[in-house]
């Protein structure tokens, strides 16, 4: 079975686990969060889980719940992203916005229930014992770098800090939180499923990382191209800020390291190798 097929099963039991977690009820509630979540998107973080726990030797059903949490997280920043205090964005995935579909105060509702079911579809999931102190380090991973110190610190980054502030270092450090905080977390929590070493998780961290920046910056060469189109854009992002040659060739820089830090702490997953090397393709933009 070829790399692309063994991911597209990965994607179709998440879709299906997803489907399941979300369909406990028919409220107003749950629909909105179905809404959000079962219209579709890459599963990029469950994949990297998947992949992630695959190169430790960790079978998938072990990171399923987990990956399905991330997905979760992911989803609940999405539906708070779009609403009008935010970005103020009408659709997502081809379809109206939950705040549009629902109104802003079932949106909030929803993305806030999102994540906190994350949270409880992770502590529920049973385990071998000789398994639960690694899914305790899970839950502090992914609740370190989904929280102030990573994605929400860099959404307040994102919406207070001036384009006379955003340095390159700066703007960096807030993909990384923004962006690269919940994709870092994705990849570890497959390693520290698997009880991967001190240096292979330092390893493991530093591909998140670049993976993180290098997701945004091709979110915001395309985001760039597509709104050129409509003749306005929106706040800076990296194209604006440092132009669209630098931000390819730094593209191009942070999926070669990705891949030289796998290599260089000798793990090998063709997975991983390939989820990076697809964010080099620049043709069209795949719904989050």
């Amino acid at each position: 079975m070829d790399v692309e097929e063994r991911l597209r099963q990965k994607k179709e039991a998440v879709e299906r686990e997803l489907e399941r977690i979300l369909s406990q009820e028919d409220s107003l509630l749950f629909k909105a969060m179905r809404h959000a979540v079962l219209s579709g998107g890459k599963r990029f973080r469950p994949l990297l889980a998947f992949s992630s726990g695959a190169c430790f030797g960790v079978s998938q059903d072990v990171v399923l719940p987990f990956a399905c949490a991330l997905e979760l997280i992911h989803n609940y920043s999405l539906v708070h992203d779009d609403l009008p205090s935010i970005d103020n964005d009408d659709y997502r995935r081809g379809q109206p916005s939950c705040h549009k579909a629902f109104g802003e105060d079932i949106a909030l509702l929803a993305g806030d229930s999102l994540l906190t079911l994350a949270f409880e579809v992770m502590a529920q999931t049973s385990l071998e014992e000789n398994l639960l102190p690694r899914k305790e380090k899970v839950l502090r991973e992914i609740s370190h770098l989904s929280g102030v110190k990573g994605m929400i610190g860099g959404q307040l980054m994102d919406i207070t800090l001036t384009p006379e502030e955003l340095t390159e270092e700066v703007f960096h450090d807030l993909i990384l939180k923004k962006t690269g905080g919940l994709i870092t977390a994705s990849v570890k929590t497959g390693a520290l499923l698997g009880g991967a070493g001190d240096s292979e998780l330092e390893a493991i961290g530093q591909y998140g990382q670049n993976i993180g920046l290098a997701f945004q910056i091709r979110d915001d060469i395309l985001d760039t191209a597509q709104e050129a189109d409509k003749g306005a854009l929106s706040r800076p992002n990296y194209v604006s800020q440092f132009g669209l040659e630098t931000a390819k060739r730094r593209l191009h820089n942070f999926i070669e390291t990705a891949r030289g830090v796998l290599d260089k702490a000798s793990l090998e997953s063709e997975e991983l190798h390939y989820l990076a090397t697809k964010l080099l393709e620049l043709e069209n933009k795949e719904e989050k």
